[in-house]
């Protein structure tokens, strides 16, 4: 038992249990001005925060650094608690400084990476990270060019690293406080067992018996909006709370199957009666190429010319749309989404558990009607994990870096230029026989956003950095038309352009919404003029595959979560993942946190979505509710029980 005596041995200054309650405070202390950054660096991401709503989401994020910094630096709090003279050496104290200075400069590493990175992603940093890249680029190329450009971020991290070892070092162990040895051992075996209860109380986020581990979601009772839960979070929260957990769960927002394939059902039974067209497919899929930067879709912005005059003059003889947008912000969430039909939620489908479900894509389906079916890329050989997306996909033949065979015409960290690897994909389709479908992935418009050397200068570019790159894939695509345009398969073929996901670079205000954020072109162009029209339907990534197996009048069944914009007569709509799930149905937007709508907007007329029409438009938000629930227990369901085809 400890009497009075005992504790009145006990001083406060010194004490290694109030100096590892300082240094945790510390690393507390450095998580928020990590949060202050977070902000500071991305201010134009989250225009509707005051600054009660910031005070706020600074609060509830000392629940989330908690967590994350009991996590990171248990392995100081161990051996600080256990009742052995040797904690109070000097070599020991010295041991747990640098142990304490690597793991927590790892922490506001990952913090302020994060600063940059969210403009790519716009969410943070979770474990899908580790395996989102694949194996073939250069980690430390891209690290040391992203050290280079983003030299500011590097110096806030420098100095909260300074700042990190300046006060550390004014806090000094002495002791034993207790001279008494029974008060000193007493003392410190019972503290163990009350620090665990403390610690776990604090990981858990609450002490109540029915209090679950706080995760990403309980984010959202902090913010007034969905996206703003990427401030009260921290990275190495996300990182730790996503490693090995899947996120893709059975739903039953419907016990009525009936009910839920009336109101989405990804299994489609064609109704076509005319024979089967076996012309041939081309996919262009372009890296980073925002709607905003084409001048054809945005001719509502007085004198703005756009920075793709070729890819405009195709538009112009192409069925093209209005309001399209990608399922993810991600490159690794298009090939799946353009191809096979499947969209991207909160986790790529390439990272989830169920990447290996058996599926058919555009490659599988129509190499069964005869097909030569190619996918290339100009990035290193298993980069982005297209080489084995492909041929899970079912494509025969995969052309990237290694196939090409030149280094000499690689960027030095993406891949192949363009303009080099446009012609080559020009000569192997003159190769292939007919009728072929095939992929490709252009590379050379993505950070650090440089075009070849012969080309420096010739591009007028604009404020962001990418544009030069846009206006220099925009000429290769011309070069490339030109060279096929005069051989035999080109009258043949259908081409569809679409983009992997927007930029980060953005010029207009309205890209910074979640409608801007997903606003990609997609148009489908014949060379005999047969598909000229500007259309205001909805169409996304995932119509892709449908329509353009509706346009070769496929009439067998097949499974996508897309619509076929050339035969089907169902509602246009749209649907991907920001924070929260968001649907485009007509000229609305809902966000669904998973149990609730939270925002009701009219994309189209209010271009900065700031009017939330939930409360004055209940029977919209419902219906639309109610079918983004039945996409997503179709989605849910469907990869949990591994029916992503037609039985």
């Amino acid at each position: 038992m400890i009497t009075a005596k005992m504790l009145s041995g006990l001083k406060l200054n010194g004490n290694i249990y109030w100096v590892m309650v300082l240094r945790l405070l510390l690393a507390m202390g450095l998580f928020t001005i990590c949060r202050i950054g977070f902000y500071a660096f991305n201010v134009n991401y989250f225009p509707e925060i005051t600054v009660n709503s910031f005070l706020r989401i600074l609060y509830g994020g000392l629940r989330f650094d908690l967590t994350a910094v009991l996590y990171i630096n248990i392995i100081i709090i161990l051996p600080t608690v256990i009742p052995l003279d040797l904690r109070f050496t000097r070599r020991y104290q010295a041991v747990l400084k640098y142990i304490f200075f690597f793991f927590n400069g790892i922490a506001l590493a990952m913090n302020v990476a994060d600063f940059i990175y969210y403009k790519f992603t716009l969410r943070r940093t979770t474990a899908d990270i580790f395996d989102e890249f694949g194996e073939g680029l250069d980690g430390t190329a891209i690290f040391f060019r992203f050290v280079f450009d983003y030299w500011y971020a590097v110096l806030f991290l420098l100095a909260l690293l300074w700042l990190m070892v300046k006060l550390y070092n004014l806090t000094k162990v002495q002791g034993p406080m207790l001279k008494n040895r029974v008060s000193y051992y007493t003392f410190g075996i019972l503290f163990i067992p009350l620090l665990a209860y403390l610690f776990v109380g604090a990981v858990r986020g609450g002490f109540r018996h029915s209090t679950r581990p706080i995760t990403l979601s309980n984010a959202g009772e902090f913010v007034e909006h969905p996206n703003e839960t990427n401030i009260v979070l921290n990275t190495p929260f996300s990182v730790f709370r996503t490693i090995g957990k899947n996120k893709i769960k059975k739903l039953t927002y419907f016990d009525d199957e009936q009910k839920l394939n009336a109101l989405f059902n990804p299994v489609h039974i064609p109704n076509d009666t005319t024979t089967f067209q076996p012309e041939n497919v081309v996919v262009i899929i372009l890296e980073s190429f925002s709607k905003e930067f084409m001048g054809i879709f945005n001719r509502d912005k007085e004198n703005y010319p756009g920075y793709t005059p070729f890819l405009d003059s195709l538009v112009q003889h192409s069925k093209a749309f209005q309001y399209s947008f990608s399922s993810g912000r991600k490159s690794i969430d298009a090939p799946p989404s353009v191809l096979a039909g499947i969209p991207t939620f909160s986790v790529p489908f390439v990272l989830t558990p169920f990447a290996n479900n058996d599926f058919k894509s555009l490659a599988s389906i129509l190499g069964k009607e005869g097909y030569h079916s190619s996918f290339f890329s100009g990035q290193p050989n298993g980069a982005m994990g297209f080489t084995s997306f492909s041929r899970l996909a079912g494509f025969e033949h995969y052309y990237g870096m290694d196939e090409y065979g030149n280094n000499d015409d690689f960027d030095g960290i993406w891949g192949i230029w363009d303009h080099k690897f446009l012609p080559y994909y020009a000569d192997m389709l003159n190769s292939f026989p007919q009728p072929f479908v095939s992929t490709i992935f252009t590379v050379s418009s993505h950070h650090p956003f440089v075009v070849p050397k012969e080309f420096e200068g010739r591009f007028k570019g604009g404020k962001q950095p990418i544009l030069k790159c846009i206006e220099y894939t925009d000429y290769a695509l011309r070069e490339f038309f030109k060279r096929i345009a005069g051989e035999p398969w080109y009258p043949n073929t259908l081409f569809v352009f679409t983009a992997d996901h927007c930029s980060s670079d953005i010029i207009f205000d309205e890209s910074r919404t979640t409608s801007g954020l997903f606003s990609i072109p997609i148009f489908f162009f014949k060379p005999d003029n047969s598909l000229a029209g500007m259309e205001q339907q909805i169409t996304q990534q995932v119509d892709i595959m449908p329509s353009v197996l509706g346009y070769l009048h496929y009439n067998k069944p097949y499974f996508a979560f897309g619509r076929d914009v050339f035969r089907e007569n169902t509602t246009s709509l749209a649907f991907n993942y920001r924070d929260s799930y968001n649907l485009f149905m007509d000229k609305y937007l809902i966000n669904f946190d998973g149990q609730q709508t939270i925002g009701l907007y009219n994309y189209r007329a209010d271009r900065m979505v700031t009017e939330n029409l939930k409360d004055k438009m209940p029977e919209v938000a419902s219906r639309m509710e109610e079918k983004m629930k039945a996409i997503i227990q179709q989605y849910n369901n469907r990869m949990v029980d591994n029916e992503l085809t037609v039985k």
